[in-house]
Order: structure tokens, then sequence, then C-alpha cells
């Protein structure tokens, strides 16, 4: 169309274009101005009553006369019956262009949600909800002003939203549930979206994102978006506290008018100009961190051990939960157990500027507690105090301690949080005395222990049959029992899911069940989507658990989905700072980044000589790069350290080939097969030792094999370096298709 004349209009460019329609910029040759064009898509206007619709909605727009509404001029027709909108060419871009650059300054996505709230303030006045707010129908002008576009237009395509091509990625991220469900909606749903939006430009991507919109619609009615402060660190506390109040699912949990959340705004906006002239101000302060450390058992008994572990891990999940408090997880803040190290060097090492210590003394049914949050800094006991208590009153100790760590660190609960501190699944003493022998006996991860510790829940279950933390751990022991091959796949995977299935039926808010259920959707089921949405509820529901982020990462860069794996990797560093680096590593050597990985796999053996796991991909790296003799050398200390480990073993095999050494490989396959009469070995590790010896026919049989049985590794295979020679084979694309992973 570009040089032809619609009416009194000539077309000068293109400017954009979109499920809505496509723009033009415009000579005006009667008022010598220039405008934009947009034509409508033939679909929304098809019919006559849905053209004279279209036109009263668009009137009516045109009256909305307000600095932060793109103005409307005309609405016209072409000779070919195309209908038009006449509006004001602005010079600048669109939201959705800046935030592709990268999250906006938190001034700036704050300057800018002010304005658009200004301009649906009067829209909402006059009667009109937009319907359609996003990135891309908002205008950051060359003077740096805000302009909503598109009123009047997504009335008309209301019920075409979730079937129109081209609208599903750019609108239906941004749609309130009831909006999503085709229900009534009013100027709450425009509250919604505009939370989204400004959930977007500060973090960079949007809360609620598939490519399938029915599995996109389920986020937005069933899932919880990640916590601001866990994607950007710097954002305030009150702009996450705006977003949340806006974007509850429940739009009566809403603000009930934009005004509302414009007062909101405005504050925050004015503390950000007071911060920004150096005036004093709590907007950007630090979120307040803390690492509990373990209770030291002072109990004549030591078998008590279990419960003065548990009582740390009981404060530790129950902080977990409260937005804007930084929990340093279990396993780095268990690390100082039984040291006597400096307080001061433990926060330097946690990055936390407070800790929790405490002892637990039990004698029969009697407990003495003592508890002390210090300061990091200056040694300052912020809150101390000693109960002597009988174990009748242990969960009111524990929340207790728990809401006044929450009131010392000045952290404020919402109403929900409030609850989880004091939720309790079981009343029953003996039930949840089991419960903590349980997780204690989980933590040692050995064969016997995983054992004992779905024993322990099970007992627990057989005096509270309705104790959803100890579904959780049956859940979790038997995903454990699989993922450390002490039982094949299809032993464990269905066990793990049963029972993380009814912990959730029982307790919707379990998040440890969510992260089960998400890797056995993800490592058994191969349902991508669902472990997509498991991990994210997970999240949601724990976002300082450290080991659900890890496997996210890992799901994430099997989908190819390379920096937002990184950036959940990050995230676990942070919560689990003294986390073997060697997670780190073995992300990035199947990024194909060696050099970083081998930086990752050798402070992972200096802090830890005799960590197999590390050494052997210390070693791996080594042969990938040429090094044989001295990757070779390192694996072999890797298979002396572990007790000749089946996967170190394979991983031998596979290098061993891989340099050239075909006998040493073959050897190991038949001390593969020789064991797997005695122990389950997954059929995956064969097919790597196939593949590298260029057996390819034998590789794929290993592979099937492994599909069978739904052998975890297999969730790899799109990135795994060691089967890189099978790439090419049409018989590789037709294994991923079976995956969907293509």
């Amino acid at each position: 169309m570009i040089g032809q004349t619609v009416s009194h209009y000539r077309i000068l460019e293109q400017l954009g274009g979109g499920g809505m329609g496509v723009v033009y910029k415009a000579e005006d040759t009667k008022l010598k101005r220039t405008v934009a064009l947009k034509f409508l898509p033939p679909e929304l206007t098809r019919h006559p009553e849905a053209k004279e619709r279209f036109v009263r909605e668009a009137q009516a727009a045109s009256a909305l006369d307000h600095p932060n509404i793109c103005s409307i001029h005309e609405i016209g027709e072409s000779d070919d019956g195309q209908l038009f909108i006449v509006m004001t060419c602005y010079e600048g871009e669109t939201l959705r262009e800046k935030i592709e650059r990268g999250p906006l300054p938190v001034d700036e996505a704050v300057a800018a949600t002010i304005q658009v709230a200004k301009g649906l303030e009067a829209a909402h006045a006059a009667g009109m909800v937009h319907r359609d707010i996003k990135p891309a129908n908002v205008m950051i002008t060359a003077k740096g002003e805000t302009k909503i576009l598109d009123f009047g237009i997504a009335k008309l395509a209301g019920q075409t939203m979730l079937t129109q091509p081209g609208l599903i990625v750019g609108t239906a991220a941004y749609m309130s549930p009831e909006q999503a469900r085709g229900e009534q909606v009013d100027g709450r749903s425009d509250v919604w979206s505009l939370g989204v939006v400004l959930y977007e430009m500060v973090t960079g991507r949007q809360p609620f994102k598939s490519e399938h919109v029915e599995a996109l619609v389920y986020f937005i009615l069933s899932e919880e978006p990640e916590p601001i402060s866990r994607v950007r660190r710097d954002v305030p506390p009150a702009l996450e506290s705006i977003v949340t109040r806006a974007t509850q699912k429940d739009p009566g949990g809403r603000y009930q008018h934009v005004s509302d959340m414009l007062v909101d705004l405005e504050s925050l906006g004015e503390q950000l100009r007071a911060e920004a002239s150096g005036r004093r101000s709590s907007v950007e302060r630090a979120q307040p961190s803390i690492a509990v450390l373990p209770f030291a058992n002072l109990s004549a008994d030591p078998e008590n051990e279990y419960f003065s572990d548990g009582m740390s891990e009981e404060i530790i999940n129950a902080l977990a939960k409260v937005n804007g408090l930084h929990v340093v997880a279990r396993t780095s803040a268990f690390a100082f157990k039984g040291k006597n190290e400096d307080i001061r060097e433990i926060g330097r090492k946690l990055h936390v500027e407070h800790v929790l210590e405490g002892s637990v003394r039990k004698a029969g049914n009697r407990l003495r507690i003592t508890a002390q949050l210090i300061t990091i800094a200056d040694g300052y006991h912020l809150w101390s105090e000693r109960f002597d208590r009988t174990m009748d009153d242990v969960f009111a100790i524990q929340d207790e301690i728990s809401l006044s760590i929450v009131d010392k660190l000045k952290v404020t609960l919402l109403e929900n949080e409030k609850d989880a501190l004091a939720k309790r699944s079981t009343e029953n003493l003996e039930a949840y005395q089991l419960l903590l022998q349980g997780r204690h006996a989980l933590n040692q991860n050995t064969l016997a222990s995983l054992h004992t510790a779905a024993a322990r829940f099970q007992e627990a279950l057989a005096l509270s049959p309705g104790y959803a933390e100890a579904y959780s751990g049956m859940a979790t022991a038997y995903y454990l029992l699989g993922f450390m091959d002490y039982l094949p796949a299809g032993d464990a995977n269905p066990k793990a899911r049963a029972f993380a299935l009814k912990a959730i039926e029982i307790d919707a808010t379990d998040a440890d069940a969510h992260a089960v259920l998400a890797t056995v959707k993800q490592n058994y089921d191969w349902d991508w989507e669902g472990a997509e949405s498991a991990y994210r509820r997970a999240i949601a529901l724990n976002p300082n658990s450290a080991e659900t982020r890890v496997r996210y990462a890992f799901h994430l860069l099997v989908l190819g989905r390379v920096s937002a794996s990184l950036e959940q990797i990050n995230a676990a560093y942070a919560l689990d700072p003294l986390r073997d680096p060697s997670m780190m590593g073995f992300l990035l050597l199947r990024t194909g980044r060696l050099d970083e990985a081998r930086l990752q796999f050798e402070k992972s053996v200096a802090s830890e000589p005799a960590r197999a796991h590390a050494l052997w991909m210390l070693g791996h790296v080594d042969v990938l790069a040429g090094r044989h003799a001295a990757g070779l050398a390192e694996i072999q200390k890797a298979l002396a350290v572990s007790g000749n480990n089946a996967m170190i073993l394979a991983g031998w095999g596979w290098s061993n080939a891989f340099a050239g050494n075909r006998d040493e490989a073959r050897s190991v396959l038949e001390e593969l097969r020789e064991r797997s009469g005695r122990e389950y070995i997954r059929p995956y590790l064969s097919a790597k030792i196939h593949s590298a010896l260029g057996e390819f026919d034998l590789a794929f049989q290993w592979l099937e094999k492994a599909y069978v049985e739904r052998d975890a590794s297999l969730a790899a295979v799109l990135n795994d370096e060691s089967l890189a020679g099978l790439h090419q084979d049409p018989r590789f694309d037709e294994l991923l298709k079976r995956m969907r992973l293509i």
C-alpha cells in the first residue's frame, strides 16, 4: 500500500502490524499533518453488526481526551471495504520494543506504569475498559510520554482473542483469569494486565509464558509467577507488593480501582526520586537474609540428634515460605555442624546478615530449647529466648521462633504467609517425631537410609493417615531411590508420583511434593509442559529451595533455554553458596563451555579432594579436550574413591573408547553386563560406550532399552556430548520425536 492514497491519506510507510491490524504512517493531505492509520483485520468487521459495534466503540474511544491515551481523529473505510482508524502519529517506540533490549531501570518502569494508570483512570471513569493492556499497546514517545494505544478494538475482538492468528503470544499472556475464562470483565481486569506489564518491565520476562495457549491459560488460572525479588534483587519491596496485589487471581483481592493502584505507584515514585536525590529512603533496602544453623543436641542420648536437626529444618522450611526474606539452604547451613567457627566467618561464607543458632535438650517428654538471632556485623543479639516446655508445646515453640525472626528482621507478612508459618499437617506428636526421624535418614542418602526413611514415613502415616508431609517424604524417598539407581526407574517413579499426588491432594501448598512431581514428569513421563508447570508451582510455594531450582535449571537446559537455565542455577547458588560447584560445571559442560566447566570441577575437587563425580567430570573434560592421559588418570582416581560406581565406570569406558583404547572400553561393557545381573544398571550407560566405539546399531539398541525402561538419563539425551556421534543418524531424531523433544 506504500504510495497509495486512501481517502485523503497518502500512505508513506508501514510502522508495524499484528493480530489487531497493520499500522501505516500517512500524510493527511487536507490538514498537512502526519498521522497513523490502522487497518483492521477483515475478520473483526466482516459482519454488518460487528462493523456497527466497532464504530460505536471507536466513537466512544475518540471521546477520551487524555495526555496518556492515543488520540483517535477519524474512522474511515477504504474503497474495498477495509475499516481504518486515524490516530496521532508519535515518534518513539512501543514498550515491547523497549523491553526486548532488556529489563528497564526500576524508576523508569514505575514512571511509565504511573502514566498508563492515569490513562486507564480516565478511561474507566468514562465507562471504558481497555481489555488488552500489553507492552505492544503502550507507546513511549521521543519526549518520554507514555500513550495507551488501541482503545475500543479489544472489545470487538473479545470473543476471538484465544483463536485469532497472531494474538496468542502477544495478548493471552496479559489476560486476567476472568477474561481467560470468557467471563464479564471490568476495570479490575486492566489492573491485572498492568500488573503483569510492570512485572515484565522490571524482569524482562513475562510472569506467565508458554508456546501453547492451553498451557498458558492454565498457568494464568492456576499457577503463581516466580516472585520478582527472585528474578531481580534490586527491586524495592513496595514494587513487588504492588504487582502481587494487582495480580491476585480473585478480582476481589486486587486493587478495586486503578486509582487505588495509582496512589501506591505515585508513593513509590516519590520514594525512588528521594533516593535518587540522596535523601534517606527505605525503598531500596537490601532484602534481609538469614542462615539457620543446626541446633546443637545437648540431650544425654545422641540418638536425639534427629530432633535437634529437625527443629532447625522446620524453622528453615517455615521461613523459606516468607517472600522478601533470603533464607540459606539447609545444605550450606548444615556445613557448619559440629564446627566451632567464628560467627562472622560463617556470615561471610554464607553471604548473610543474620544467623539463628540454638540448642535442644530432650529428656523424655521435657524440652529445653534455646535460640539466638545474631547480627553478623557486630555480634549483637537481636533476639534470644529459652523455652522450658513439654513435647506438647513443640509446635508453638517453632511458631514463636519463626514469628520472632520475621518481626525482628522487619519483614512484612502477607496474610497467606502468616497462615503458612503456623500450618500443621498433624497434631499427633508421635507421628511428628517419626517424620523428623524419616527426614534425618533421608538426608544421609544411602540405600539403607532411604529405606529407613520410607519406613519411618509409613509408620507416621499409620498414626496420622492424612499427614501430607509424610506422603511428601515418601515421594522424595522413592524419587531418590530411583535417582541413585537403587531401584529401576519403573519401580521408583510411579510410587514417587503416587505419593506426591496424595500429598498435593491433602495439601496443595506442599512445595516438596510439587518438586518431586515435576522431576517425575521430566525424567520418567517426558511430560515437558507438565514438568514446567510443577516446577513453577514448587518455586512459587518455596522460592528459597535451591534443590528445586537446580532441577529446574537442568529441565530448562534440556529444552534449550540456556539463559533461563543459568538464571536458575545462579539463583540456586545464591541460596546455597556452599553447594558443590560441579553442578554449575555440569551445566556449563552441557552448553559446550569446556574451559569454564573445568574451572568449576577444579573448585569442587579443591574443596573436597575425594569428591568422585567431580573427579570424573574433570577427567571427562580433559579427554574431550584431547588431554587423554591426564583425563584417564583423573577418572581412575574417581573410580577408586567411588568404590567402582557404575556411572563412573561407564565414564571410564566411554573415555577409553574416545581415546582409542577399544579393548578397555569393551572390558567395561562386559563388566556392566555382568553387574546388571545383581544390581540395576542404566541401559543408557552402555549406549554411550557403543556410540564412542562407533557401533551405532548397538548404541541404538541400548537406547531403545533405555526408552522402554524410562531410564532417567534419557531425559538429557539432546544435550549429552557423549552421544554426539549419533546426532546425524535419522534414528536419533526419531527418538527425540518419541520423547516429544522435537
